[in-house]
């Protein structure tokens, strides 16, 4: 047995996983026909049964199928020299033939979809094969002149195409291609050239995560078209890899993919990306399990708890009414299709395994499937779901009166999603959403021409969506074609103007493979430097106590200006802004701080407090008050003390507090652009939005200052006058330690960035460290919340000052005793990535 495999059982053993797949071989008639049902269930899935088929529910689904496959097979007709469909030329693009496999297989399961016009149409059924037979004689079969462009194609993407489409077609390709199974899994094994010879390589970085459960469900139809039982172990041995939680501190195969204690979802090593790879895996997995159901190939009870965790703890907390978060998105964020229809794919694969679940587990999934339907202002859509049987699951899910429509968190909820540098902020009237980075999390993702322009998204950019409205009019892909990519809400940056990545290289990424860092499209070299690259602090994290929570950040330079004595001549690199931010989580209110800000390079510097978008013809109205106590409207610059956004014609509006800034600069500016502006893929759509931009400016060599403000969801204008007595106090802000105080709540909130130690009211705080506490002077309880933001620090210690406190509970790891001048708490945080350590203690300071 080689060393990865052993490693990998080893693996599986220690997280119960290995049982999944049953040990053993089994005789020849029970494991053929664990295949056929493989086989049936697989058709099953995608084209539906005769059953589910002759449900109202399914007949838009099954009218689309046959419209899609109809309009593929006229465009066949049309194909011209090089084409197998009429425009779409072969032979040199990948995504073109990417592309005709697909449709050759849009095509195959309009022949197996019970119900549609050409359900059993044997002509039609031929012709795909005789397209299969061509693509690979043609472009696909000759190794030598395939395997350019992008890997995901040739892995992937291909492979999945024709996979399905051979299961679809089996007993035709039996009786017109009988050699084609074997002609095409030969050739998917030559193009897994990532693995070795020719099988999945778990220590491979392509071979991780979503893309790793994607190429053992290819594997795992490959092994039942070829009646290949032991190919089909191998394929779910490898696949259960993604449902071990990620322990970064004991990597299995250098695996930093997938999901972690806290809810986070990496891809690509560093990219926080619940909301596209993750929804990715989420499906691809569940559809497994239903593939599996009844073969006898794997115990698949067992991973539905793990894949419900996943929902609860990792999807749930980023979707707010139905709307997938920017956050975790990467890349995805410049496409077309919105938040709403990414949470659809989600719902139809909690749909799946809320059938898969028993007694309260399939009640809590059936309600928030209910609740996703009851919350989203786009309607799901049962005929957009990928499985007709899905969608009468779904329709039986409405239709049952017992199951009440519920959300798997509750509606007041903070989120440290500190594994992939993310924080979710929720109420029952709005959710606040932070992207942030560090020496593990990447500042952005840019790929292939998508995501053009995402510099700054990473850099402590929020995103504030308020309840009951149509957040496609607030946030999405027209977001980032109308605001400038320097002015993204909450983000300091330089004044300048970057260039992208095609404009600076004239193709989607940078091409030097003679150089000793083998810049190639895929290379490990174009990931840390161009694709996604990492910031150079360590020092990102944050704390949750009950509801409420803080969040840190020392802004860094990327890893390519870091590195810039070694990268070429030619490469660009950019320096970035300097500021030290903290963000305080309350009830009413998000508190923000800035200090240190500036730029060592002598630039000018601008800061956003927030930037809103609002349709071309909605009613904005701008009201505040300056410092001096004068009234305030519309645009310009003043010394404020507040002011408050409101949409009249959407009917929200935003407040913004200005503890302590200089002068503020409030915008309102018409924009047009091209959505393409964003993404070469986009069609060239213009978008014309008006911006809302509150932001402080900070002139070039003015050296670095400190910012203090709030933000305020559905502020009336009472209320933001009443703030002038309290509650929020400013504690400290500075780039050692920042720290504020809400009087209403009896919240103290302390973030520290640098060694020794730190007094800030009644606290010490040693070293770096957030710190949440609350004081119920009723009750005579005081609650401590420990975090360690550098995930490096082996011990937190607190310094409660006053009267000796009593511990009435405390978290494994925490220890608390009595010194001179007030009672200790020492955390334990080795190895504790980022999580919070909570103690309550009794007695009057």
């Amino acid at each position: 047995m080689d060393i990865t495999r052993r490693r990998l059982l080893t693996a599986l053993a220690a997280t119960g996983l290995l049982s999944v797949v049953p040990a053993g071989p089994v005789g020849a008639a029970r494991a053929a026909g664990g295949l056929a049902r493989l086989r049936a269930n697989t058709v099953a899935v995608f084209a539906g049964t005769p059953e589910s088929n002759a449900r109202p529910e399914t007949a838009e689904r099954i009218a689309a199928v046959e419209r899609l496959a109809r309009t593929h097979l006229a465009a066949m007709d049309a194909a011209g020299d090089g084409e197998l469909f009429a425009g779409l030329p072969l032979g040199s693009d990948d995504a073109n033939l990417n592309t005709a496999y697909r449709r050759l297989y849009e095509i195959a399961l309009a022949t197996r979809t019970p119900g549609g016009g050409l359900h059993g149409d044997t002509v039609t059924a031929r012709r795909v094969l005789d397209g299969l037979v061509l693509l690979h004689q043609r472009y696909y079969g000759d190794q030598s002149k395939g395997y350019y462009g992008n890997w995901f194609h040739w892995e992937i993407g291909i492979s999945q195409h024709v996979s399905k489409t051979l299961v679809l077609l089996y007993d035709e390709v039996r009786a017109h291609r009988p050699g084609l199974v074997g002609t095409y899994v030969t050739s998917m094994d030559a193009y897994l050239r990532n693995g070795t010879d020719g099988d999945v390589d778990l220590d491979s970085r392509f071979h991780t995560g979503a893309n790793l459960a994607d190429i053992t469900t290819n594997r795992v139809l490959q092994g039942a078209l070829l009646g290949d039982e032991a190919r089909v172990r191998k394929a779910l041995t490898d696949q259960l890899t993604v449902f071990v939680t990620i322990d970064p501190y004991r990597l299995v195969h250098g695996v930093t993919d997938g999901h972690y204690a806290d809810g986070s979802f990496i891809q690509h090593a560093s990219v926080a990306y619940t909301g596209s790879y993750g929804k990715g895996l989420l499906t691809r997995v569940v559809q497994t399990l239903k593939i599996l159901e009844g073969t006898g190939f794997a115990h698949g009870e067992k991973l539905v708890p793990v894949v419900h965790g996943w929902v609860r703890d990792g999807f749930a907390p980023v979707i707010f009414e139905g709307w997938m978060m920017e956050i975790v998105k990467g890349r995805a964020v410049s496409r077309t299709d919105s938040g709403y229809a990414d949470t659809a794919v989600v719902a139809e694969a909690v749909v799946d395994l809320s059938s898969l679940a028993d007694g309260p587990a399939a009640t809590a999934l059936k309600g928030y499937v209910k609740h996703l339907r009851d919350t989203s202002r786009t309607p799901l859509d049962p005929a957009r779901f990928v499985s007709p049987v899905s969608a009468v699951r779904y329709a039986d899910i409405l239709a049952d009166a017992s199951v009440p429509a519920a959300d798997l968190n509750p509606a007041a909820r903070s989120v440290a999603f500190n594994a992939m540098e993310r924080t979710v902020h929720r109420r029952p009237g709005h959710a606040f959403a932070l992207a942030r980075n560090s020496v593990r999390i990447s500042k952005y993702e840019y790929m292939n021409g998508e995501n053009l322009m995402p510099w700054f998204q990473g850099e402590g950019a929020h995103y504030l969506y308020l309840a009951g409205q149509d957040q496609t009019g607030a946030h999405g892909v027209d977001y980032f074609t109308a605001v400038s990519p320097y002015a993204l809400a909450g983000v300091t940056a330089p004044v300048e103007r970057r260039r992208t990545v095609p404009e600076l290289y004239g193709k989607p990424y940078y091409g030097n493979p003679g150089h000793p860092l083998r810049f190639t499209s895929s290379s490990e070299s174009q990931n840390r430097y161009v694709y996604f690259p990492r910031g150079t602090h360590a020092h990102s994290g944050g704390v949750v106590l009950g509801a409420y929570g803080t969040a840190a950040m020392v802004q860094s330079d990327d890893a390519a200006y870091a590195d810039r004595e070694l990268l070429p001549d030619d490469f660009v690199v950019h320096r970035g802004a300097s500021a030290t931010k903290s963000w305080f989580l309350f009830d009413d209110e998000v508190v923000v701080l800035a200090a240190g800000v500036g730029d060592r390079a002598g630039r000018a510097v601008t800061t956003a407090v927030d930037t809103r978008i609002a349709a071309p013809d909605d009613e904005i109205l701008l009201t505040g008050v300056r410092r001096d106590g004068g009234a305030w409207s519309g645009t310009g610059s003043a010394e404020l003390r507040w002011l408050r956004y409101a949409n009249r014609t959407r009917g929200d509006s935003v407040g913004y507090l200005f503890l302590d800034t200089p002068p503020v600069r409030v915008a309102l500016d018409r924009v047009t652009r091209s959505r393409r502006v964003v993404r070469t893929a986009n069609p060239d759509t213009a978008v014309t939005r008006q911006v809302l931009g509150v932001g402080v400016d900070r002139a070039a060599g003015a050296g670095f200052g400190r910012l203090a403000y709030a933000l305020v969801p559905h502020a009336t204008a009472a209320r933001l006058r009443g703030y002038a007595s309290g509650p929020l106090r400013v504690l400290a802000n500075s780039p050692r330690a920042q720290a504020v105080a809400h009087g209403g709540l009896g919240l103290t909130g302390v973030n520290t960035f640098t060694e020794g130690p730190h007094d800030v009211g009644v606290l010490r705080v040693t070293g770096a460290a957030c710190v949440l506490v609350h004081e119920a002077r009723r009750a005579g309880t005081l609650r401590v919340a420990v975090s360690d933001p550098t995930m490096g620090r082996d011990r937190v210690g607190v310094l409660v000052r006053g009267r000796r406190l009593r511990v009435v509970d405390a978290d494994p790891g925490v220890r608390v005793r009595a010194v001179g001048g007030g009672t200790w708490i020492d955390v334990d945080t080795h190895h504790a990535y980022g999580r919070s350590f909570a103690v309550t203690l009794r007695g009057r300071r």
